[in-house]
């Protein structure tokens, strides 16, 4: 089994990189078989740019960008992806959204040219999402925020490919114990991403009493 965890923050000494290592420890010791790569789309500088190319394939008939299609291959490979990310105007990074906007593309994450109902083509991916926010609980549930970037991101994004978003996870600095103890809540996640037998069990978090710092 093998996880592409998808990572956008500038900085690799920040909290949500840190995040990144203890979910990579829990997988590497839920099973020696188990397998994770790191897409850091910074430090590998991915153009989020949707263009002119981008656009023609998205009408069919023009071939998909090099870098779109070498991402796509490393979705084929996973049996998860894991998407962890600092909350940024109570969303996901733009160079992430951009990731999206380009690589779950027309014809292989969906497909809506062959009648009128969308066919969803990612069923077989299950989604970890992780996002690692600046505010404390008493706001993300006050403002919506919760609810806002699921109905966004785990139902926008994913309900529309068919992607089962098994975990949803936002990690807030609102617990004692910070960091410790946010950082023990990642390296469990990652850990049950791949449960015994194979099969997946996945974390689907209603309590958001976790740490973060400021911006991830």
């Amino acid at each position: 089994m093998h996880a592409l965890i998808v990572v956008a923050h500038p900085d690799r000494a920040s909290l949500t990189h840190a995040v990144v290592q203890k979910v990579s420890e829990g997988i590497a010791a839920s099973d020696m078989a188990r397998s994770f790569e790191i897409a850091d789309l910074i430090a590998e500088g991915f153009d989020p740019r949707f263009t002119e190319q981008d656009f023609a394939a998205f009408g069919g008939g023009h071939a998909l960008p090099a870098d779109v299609l070498s991402e796509q291959s490393r979705l084929e490979r996973a049996d998860a992806l894991v998407v962890i990310y600092p909350v940024y105007w109570w969303s996901m990074p733009a160079i992430l959204k951009g990731w999206f906007d380009r690589v779950f593309t027309n014809g292989w994450a969906y497909d809506d040219r062959s009648g009128p109902d969308i066919v969803k083509m990612l069923g077989r991916l299950p989604i970890h999402l992780i996002a690692v926010g600046g505010a404390d609980q008493r706001t993300y549930t006050k403002h919506g925020y919760f609810e806002a970037m699921r109905t966004q991101i785990d139902h926008g994004i994913f309900g529309y490919c068919g992607a089962p978003v098994e975990t949803s996870e936002f990690l807030l600095p609102s617990e004692s114990g910070f960091p410790g103890s946010l950082l023990e809540k990642a390296r469990a996640i990652g850990h049950s991403i791949f449960a015994s037998g194979g099969e997946p069990r996945f974390l689907r978090s209603g309590d958001h009493k976790q740490k973060d710092a400021l911006l991830g």
